[in-house]
Parts: C-alpha cells; sequence; structure tokens
C-alpha cells in the first residue's frame, strides 16, 4: 500500500457531496488536498487544504487549479474528478441545451483537468486518476443523457489507463447507483438511508489511491440495491 503523507490529491467538486465528503476523508489521513470548487470557502482553507476556484464550463479554469495546486504544493499525485450535474434528458426531448451543458461539465470538465494534471502525476511514478462515474456508466435507465456523459467518462478513464501506464499512473471510474447527495433529493425509489453513502465511496477512494500499480482497480460498481445484469 502507497503511503498517505506528503501526497498532493485534487478534488474537484469539493464543496459538497461525494467531492466534500472525500476531501475530508484524504485530509484525516494525511494526504494535502487542493479542493476545487465554483465559489470557494476560505473556511475550508488550512496547512494542508487548499481552496481554488474552479468551474468545468470555463475555458482556462482547469489549468489555473492545477497551476495553483502547483505554486502551493510544488507536485500533484493524483486526481479525484467529483464535479457533476444531472438533469433528466430523454431521447425524445427537443432541444440539447440540457445535454450541452452535460457533456461539458460531466466530460470535458473532467478531461481538461486530467489533460493539465497528466504530466504532473507522471512524474512520482504512481500517479492516480479516480473519475467519478455512475451505474449509469453501465446501463441505462430513465436518463438517457446522463447515461451518455457517464459511459464517456468510462471511456476517458481507460484512455488515462492506456496512455499513463508506462509513466505510473493508474486510472478507476467508480460507478455508484443511488448515493444520498443534493443530487437524488427528488429521487424517491429509494428511502435514503438504504442508498450509498458519500463517506463510504470517500472510503473508497481512498484504498483506490493507496494500491500499489500491480494492484490497479479498473472499474468499480457500488451497488445500494441489487441490479441482476451487473
Amino acid at each position: 500500500m502507497l503511503e498517505p503523507a506528503g501526497r498532493v490529491v485534487m478534488v474537484s467538486g469539493a464543496s459538497r457531496g461525494i467531492g466534500r465528503a472525500v476531501a475530508d476523508r484524504l485530509l484525516s489521513r494525511g494526504f494535502r488536498v487542493s479542493s476545487g470548487m465554483r465559489r470557494p470557502d476560505p473556511a475550508l482553507a488550512g496547512e494542508n487544504e487548499m481552496v481554488h476556484r474552479y468551474d468545468a464550463e470555463e475555458a482556462g479554469s482547469a489549468e489555473a487549479w492545477v497551476a495553483a495546486t502547483l505554486e502551493r504544493f510544488g507536485q500533484i499525485d493524483a486526481l479525484v474528478n467529483a464535479a457533476g450535474i444531472n438533469p433528466k434528458v430523454k431521447v425524445s426531448d427537443e432541444g440539447e441545451d440540457l445535454l450541452d451543458e452535460m457533456w461539458r461539465i460531466n466530460v470535458k470538465g473532467p478531461l481538461r483537468v486530467i489533460r493539465a494534471a497528466l504530466p504532473h502525476l507522471a512524474v512520482c511514478g504512481h500517479g492516480r486518476v479516480v473519475n467519478l462515474g455512475s451505474l449509469s456508466s453501465k446501463r441505462v435507465a430513465s436518463n438517457v443523457g446522463y447515461a451518455m456523459t457517464k459511459f464517456a467518462v468510462a471511456a476517458l478513464t481507460h484512455g488515462v489507463r492506456r496512455e499513463g501506464r508506462d509513466a505510473g499512473i493508474r486510472a478507476t471510474v467508480i460507478c455508484p447507483g443511488y448515493v444520498a447527495t443534493d443530487m437524488t433529493l427528488k429521487d424517491d425509489e429509494i428511502p435514503r438511508h438504504e442508498m450509498t453513502q458519500p463517506g463510504d465511496l470517500a472510503e473508497l477512494v481512498e484504498t483506490l489511491l493507496r494500491l500499489p500499480n500491480n494492484a490497479a482497480v479498473s472499474e468499480l460498481l457500488v451497488h445500494c440495491q441489487y441490479e441482476p445484469m451487473l
């Protein structure tokens, strides 16, 4: 297992939900964290955590965040892409504005952060990329637009695995079902206490970051209810 001491992890979507749970977990375990969020909260900043504005839709935002992280910590060892949105889009819907917005935030956002961070992740020999996908990365339920973007996140993850392997970079896409965050407040298929909790996903992220290069996990499916085809 890789030791966390001194390692620097960038976490997007770190103001709430899964991203915040990941940042808090990693900080408690001895990692240093660069938290990217649309509206940075100075109260979160500390000796081992920096907060920086990151807007997945804004050109140059990813590159500025990576540069600021390097200036503060001098290295980047891992990247966790947790920012995302989930408006509902059906095949029969007119217009493409919501789909385009999801594509910019859910797919092009992590792509840009990864692209900017990749040369720095290669330096340490054990760089890590963890992308938050979804069980919608593996099957289509009621929101085909969201599934399209999460299928793309899975493809992006496998592209990172291929391109970064010789430099010691390993990438994983975590694919949960329902998670008890703001994104699922209006979902009533199952009770919230039966949904996966953000802290449990954060624990899985930590494990992925600490696994050695010869025990890499490409995809991690996380279920809160039985799905016979997955």
